[in-house]
């Protein structure tokens, strides 16, 4: 995809993030807050979370995927399906819920986990689709280089660097490394949300060259009919995530961990997690 024949997206919005509990074992910062289902469709929510282990106990999810992207620490996953892993810095996750399952994620004894999440909306035909995962190894992202810029892709695509990575629903997601100095520039298909959130450092970013840094969160314009890019510009060394997806244009209900799209599905999701129709924690 040549840059001169794609869009130039400029920053919308820009904001810090919010902090929403901070305990001992448990510190959390929203990125994306929930409710603003059509304006950050198809994302739910956004946290970055710091936690130790006994900040989360077993729960159940419906509706939706999460994708948990590492960026320090150790995370124990384990679900009702037998799955047992462990993530580390620069790993992924990203787990279909789908019709339904349990399962707990928990630092390492005397460990912490620090980490992003992101929640992902699926599409009315896909909400009892069968529970998936995908562990994306940091060893494994495949990884696109220019000068003074490192790309590496999580989900879809950048430039002629493609992941493996299964989507239900399109999306975009890069850790980009810039060194001071040099340019990097994303590239997106038409019609995705989508927002840039910095790990650290500083930078210019879109066609305004609207300054960010250090978790702060940039959203995008929009660019339905064009296929587009975001340019990112360090003023200092910078790392940033890209995220982006394809909007699905549904109505959204979310209660607790499940997301439906009307309440009478957020009341059969509890009654079936009641009746056990979910699985059994063991």
């Amino acid at each position: 995809m040549q840059s001169e024949k794609l869009v130039e997206r400029d920053i919308q919005a820009k904001w810090k993030i919010i902090p929403r509990m901070d305990t001992p074992i448990h510190r959390a910062e929203v990125i994306l807050m929930p409710g603003n289902w059509q304006r950050f469709d198809p994302f739910l929510l956004v946290v970055e979370d710091y936690m130790k282990k006994g900040a989360f106990d077993y729960h159940p999810h419906r509706g939706m995927e999460t994708v948990t992207y590492m960026i320090d620490g150790e995370l124990h996953h384990k679900d009702n399906f037998g799955n047992n892993s462990v993530l580390r810095k620069g790993d992924v996750q990203w787990m279909t819920a789908g019709r339904g399952i349990l399962h707990l994620e928990e630092a390492a004894e005397d460990g912490f986990a620090h980490l992003v999440q992101l929640w992902i909306n699926l599409p009315a035909h896909k909400k009892m689709t069968a529970p998936r995962y995908q562990n994306i190894l940091f060893d494994n992202i495949p990884v696109r280089t220019e000068e003074g810029v490192l790309y590496k892709v999580i989900s879809g695509s950048s430039g002629n660097v493609s992941a493996a990575t299964k989507n239900h629903v399109p999306v975009t997601m890069v850790e980009i490394n810039v060194k001071a100095g040099y340019t990097a520039k994303q590239d997106f298909k038409a019609d995705y949300n989508g927002f840039v959130y910095v790990l650290k450092g500083a930078g210019k970013f879109g066609s305004g060259n609207v300054e960010g840094s250090q978790k702060e969160v940039l959203w995008m314009s929009a660019s339905v009919d064009h296929d587009n890019e975001i340019s990112i510009e360090a003023i200092e060394d910078l790392k940033v995530l890209v995220i982006a997806g394809k909007p699905i244009r549904e109505p959204v209900v979310a209660a607790g961990p499940f997301v439906m799209n009307t309440e009478q599905q957020i009341k059969q999701a509890y009654d079936d997690l009641a009746a056990g129709d979910l699985g059994e924690w063991v």
